[in-house]
């Protein structure tokens, strides 16, 4: 089945100093529910999934109860590097989503291009945060997301070696249920009302399309 995921990463203001060129990935909390809104009453509300990277802190005091009360849930991609530090989730936060109906996944350690690691620092960002997350948690993790979209041949075989069951990527457009690496698109502050319909009704531009075949194929074979 296709299905389209959008992927948010800080929500109102950040409580901690952001890294160059990350502030475009925070939106304000009013567009944010906007944004949920047009999820809640879209035709295909059942085949648009949410999630979450980096393990902000406004994850659990802004997003999480904006989702619950909308019925919805999302899966939240934690940096294990970061817990407990100024504005990002520490142990309790993370429980606290999943009593809240959230599911967790790892985002890695100290969010790091995957694709320019040794084996032995992949091996490291991929294992130890799973470890991590699972022990806190208290259950088996199986979902990756991918810090900057990244990734290569190497490190798709390094997160199956790791465990994982599913990786999600940055490649925007629809992806299909099963997939061991299922693409999603990151919503940007500066995105129109325009480009939040066409993700949501799963229109990528004919070149771009283009282009992420080509990514996603050269990747997965380099």
């Amino acid at each position: 089945m296709k299905r389209r995921i959008l992927t948010f990463h800080g929500i109102g203001e950040p409580e901690r100093l952001l890294d160059p060129g990350e502030a475009d990935y925070w939106i304000g909390l009013d567009r944010f529910c906007d944004i949920l809104d047009r999820v809640c009453h879209h035709v295909d509300r059942d085949k648009i999934l949410i999630t979450f990277d980096d393990g902000n802190l406004s994850d659990l005091r802004l997003a999480a109860p904006e989702l619950c009360r909308r019925g919805l849930d999302a899966e939240f991609f934690v940096l294990t590097g970061r817990l407990g530090k100024t504005g990002s989730l520490d142990r309790d936060d993370v429980r606290w989503l999943l009593k809240m109906g959230m599911r967790v996944g790892s985002h890695g350690i100290d969010h790091r291009d995957w694709s320019d690691l040794s084996d032995g620092e992949l091996e490291w960002e991929l294992c130890q945060s799973k470890r991590l997350l699972e022990e806190i948690c208290g259950h088996h993790l199986h979902s990756a997301s991918i810090p900057f979209g990244r990734y290569n041949r190497a490190t798709l075989a390094k997160l199956r070696a790791c465990g994982y069951e599913t990786v999600y990527s940055s490649d925007g457009g629809d992806t299909t249920t099963g997939r061991f690496l299922q693409a999603r698109t990151s919503i940007r502050s500066s995105m129109t009302d325009a480009m939040i319909d066409h993700i949501l009704d799963g229109h990528l531009p004919a070149m771009r399309r283009l282009r992420r075949a080509a990514r996603m194929t050269l990747s997965a074979w380099s």
